[in-house]
C-alpha cells in the first residue's frame, strides 16, 4: 500500500505543487528591503565592530600594558610591547591588532581592567590589501579619539550589565 501511495505522489507531482504553494503564499507579501547606503538598519549598542583605544579626559592613553587582552585573545591577533616610563608606570610602546585574524569575540574588551580597548559600532571599513587591516597603536588611538562621544554613550548605557 505504501508503494502505491509513493507512486501516485510522484506521478501527480504532489511535492511540486506543495513547493509552488509556499512560493505563492510569499509572492504577494510586502518585501522588506533596506537601501543600504541611504538607510541604516537598527544596531544594538553592544555591537562589536572596529577596535579603538581610549584616552583619559586629560589626554593620556588608558592602556597600562597589563597584556591581559593579548593573553585572552583566542585568535592571537593582538601584539603588545611595553616600556617603563620615568615616573615608574608602564605604558605600551606597541599595540597592534591584526583584524584579519580577529574573530570579534569581545574578550579583549572584557579583560581590560581600565576600559582602554573597546569595540566600536563601526562596521563600514575594509582593506584592499592585508596591510590595510593591520591596525597600529596610532591608528587605534585615532579611531578612539574620533568616536569617543559614541563610545562613552554606549558605555553609560551598558553600565547596569557590567
Amino acid at each position: 500500500m505504501a508503494a502505491i501511495r509513493k507512486f501516485l505522489k510522484s506521478l501527480l507531482l504532489i511535492e511540486l505543487f506543495q513547493g509552488l504553494a509556499v512560493t505563492g503564499r510569499h509572492l504577494f507579501v510586502r518585501k522588506i528591503t533596506v537601501q543600504f547606503p541611504e538607510e541604516k538598519t537598527p544596531q544594538s549598542n553592544r555591537f562589536r565592530g572596529l577596535h579603538a583605544l581610549r584616552r583619559y579626559p586629560n589626554g593620556e592613553e588608558r592602556c597600562i600594558a597589563c597584556k591581559l587582552c593579548e593573553a585572552v585573545c583566542p585568535a592571537l591577533a593582538i601584539t603588545i610591547e611595553s616600556a617603563e616610563r620615568d615616573d615608574g608606570s608602564r605604558r605600551t610602546t606597541r599595540y597592534d591588532i591584526d583584524l584579519i585574524k580577529c574573530i570579534y569575540c569581545g574578550f579583549c574588551e572584557e579583560a581590560c581592567p581600565v576600559d582602554a580597548i573597546v569595540m566600536t559600532r563601526i562596521f563600514e571599513y575594509h582593506g584592499e590589501s592585508r596591510g590595510d587591516l593591520y591596525y597600529t597603536k596610532q591608528m587605534l588611538l585615532a579611531v578612539g579619539d574620533k568616536n569617543e562621544a559614541q563610545i562613552a554613550k554606549d558605555r553609560a548605557q551598558d553600565a547596569p550589565y557590567r
